[in-house]
């Protein structure tokens, strides 16, 4: 019998790349424990600030808390300072909370945003608290398969179609080879004029190597005409 105190495994996809004039932020949707999907349509990007973004990975119950927590924070930084918190003051306050609580909370974070003292940035946040700069951070268990895939196709200097259709692209590559990613993709968009949602559904999705094409039930499995039988 399975133990339930066992941990268990939890996968996702997330992603936060930079381009000229911006940041974009993409994620999957499925929200797992173990082998059993818990929700197949989860937001994993949380806002933050009106600039700011989180992309959330790991336990979903310790991301959330964490957001809630800094939510709260930059709600009261903004209020003294009387204008917006910036990147770098999130991230930093994400990475004080992870670091020192890192023995207790499973969760890797990607944080974007974009404001007018130093543009678009992306930080990540993984394991542990350490606070990371990049061009472009990828995490969650569909990460492994998109490494030598950015090393490729990201280029310095994208536009901003460019770089939503790279997340879209990289989101579905990781959901066809990763179990734990799947659902719908979702993007966010933050530059100068504001911040832009956008929706993928899976059916609308590229379809990878020997992908099944998506189905609404069994009975579109069934009725859709299969190869020939070998005769004997």
């Amino acid at each position: 019998m399975e133990d339930v105190n066992a941990p268990h495994s939890m996968g996702t996809t997330i992603i936060g790349i930079t381009y000229d004039g911006g940041v974009v932020l993409g994620a999957d949707s499925r929200t797992s424990t173990g082998m059993y999907v818990a929700n197949r349509a989860s937001d994993k990007i949380t806002q933050l600030t009106d600039n700011v973004y989180l992309c959330r990975s790991g336990s979903a119950a310790d991301s959330q808390v964490v957001s809630d927590y800094v939510r709260y924070f930059l709600h009261q930084h903004t209020i003294q300072l009387g204008q917006p918190a910036t990147v770098k003051v999130a991230s930093n306050l994400i990475r004080l909370l992870s670091y020192s609580n890192k023995n207790m909370l499973e969760t890797g974070l990607i944080v974007g945003g974009w404001d007018k003292y130093e543009g678009g940035k992306i930080y990540s946040v993984p394991l542990g608290g350490t606070l990371l700069e990049q061009p472009f951070a990828i995490g969650g268990s569909g990460s492994s398969y998109l490494y030598g895939f950015f090393d490729q196709a990201w280029k310095e200097g994208m536009n901003k179609d460019e770089a939503e259709k790279l997340v879209v692209k990289a989101v579905s590559l990781a959901i066809a080879r990763d179990g734990a990613s799947g659902g719908v993709v979702r993007t966010v968009i933050i530059n100068s004029e504001g911040v832009t949602r956008n929706f993928y559904p899976g059916d609308e999705l590229p379809l990878w190597h020997e992908e099944l094409e998506p189905c609404s039930s069994l009975l579109d499995i069934l009725s859709s005409t299969g190869p020939e039988p070998m005769s004997i």
